[in-house]
């Protein structure tokens, strides 16, 4: 009897919906901002966390600078940004973010950080200088920061807020069921405690928050993470879908459709944000400063 070798059918990927194609990272602005990156020592949160909208973002000169290393002190199961023990913390780091915002001449700056849990206070202080260099170097220019959660650490978050940035974002990025596999070392009454001290310290400040979908949460669980926002007076709420860095990173469990984005951003405005931005590519910094525009505000002198 004759053996037939059979061999396993590969099964393709299925493409992406068109709704989930982004332009290619290409363009003398790619390269130009991308080199002044390295010049200066500095991190992307756009490369560093494998952004989709890297190449319209860097095309218009748009980055998210990340100052306190490039590796995170937490494991956060979505997170594509390196995990390890970093260096101690470079405190002329915010001089030369500034620079770079001041030689792209920015007109709305976005910082944030990996989590450096080593040393709270010191990332907090991180952050403020970076604040008053902006202004100093590009006196104009609104500066929006995206801070961890610094433990709840309450020192740390004044420290931030006193120094007035336009925009004070922090993440909740998902439902509290999923925050023990999300957010690793993250919880999310601290991060609700954390706008809403934000607003306790500086009531006229714009705060923000970002959530991703695609985890496995339920819509009735979205929505409740919608009202405890507005109920801390966050100003500014981003929804996106999350999309798997690797397969070392947690699954994603659907994709949600452009109408399913519209119908979040519609429920979440009845609630009584100033702004919404919801879309499958939608990421904190995505545009960034049309989102502080439309909440009318104007630069902190």
């Amino acid at each position: 009897m004759e053996l037939v070798q059979i061999s396993p059918a590969r099964t393709a990927p299925a493409p992406k919906p068109e709704w989930l194609k982004a332009r290619a990272p290409v363009g003398e602005n790619y390269h130009s901002l991308k080199q002044l990156a390295r010049s200066l020592g500095l991190h992307t949160v756009c490369e560093s966390a494998q952004c989709p909208n890297i190449g319209e973002c860097w095309h218009h000169k748009t980055a998210t600078f990340m100052m306190l290393g490039n590796l995170c002190t937490r494991r956060c199961g979505f997170c594509a940004v390196p995990k390890g023990r970093p260096e101690p913390i470079d405190f002329d780091e915010p001089r030369r973010v500034a620079q770079a915002v001041a030689t792209l001449g920015l007109q709305h700056a976005v910082i944030t950080s990996v989590n450096r849990d080593d040393d709270l206070v010191g990332g907090a202080r991180a952050f403020a200088l970076v604040i008053h260099e902006i202004r100093r170097q590009a006196p104009g220019c609104r500066v929006e920061v995206l801070i961890p959660d610094f433990q709840g650490n309450q020192e740390a978050i004044r420290a931030v807020v006193e120094a007035r940035p336009d925009v004070l974002n922090h993440n909740t990025e998902s439902v509290p069921r999923l925050y023990r596999v999300v957010r690793s070392g993250a919880r999310y009454e601290r991060s609700l405690r954390l706008l809403e001290l934000s607003k306790e310290i500086s009531p006229a400040g714009i705060t923000k928050s970002g959530v991703m979908v695609g985890l496995g949460e339920e819509t009735a669980e979205l929505l409740q993470v919608f009202r405890d926002l507005a109920a801390v007076d966050c100003d500014i709420l981003t929804i996106g879908q999350y999309l798997r860095p690797s397969r070392h990173h947690l699954p994603m469990a659907r994709l949600y459709t452009p109408r399913e984005f519209a119908d979040l951003k519609t429920e979440a405005l009845r609630m009584g944000f100033r702004h919404v931005e919801s879309g499958p590519l939608v990421r904190s910094s995505y545009h960034a400063h049309e989102q502080a525009a439309s909440t009318g505000l104007t630069v902190v002198a």
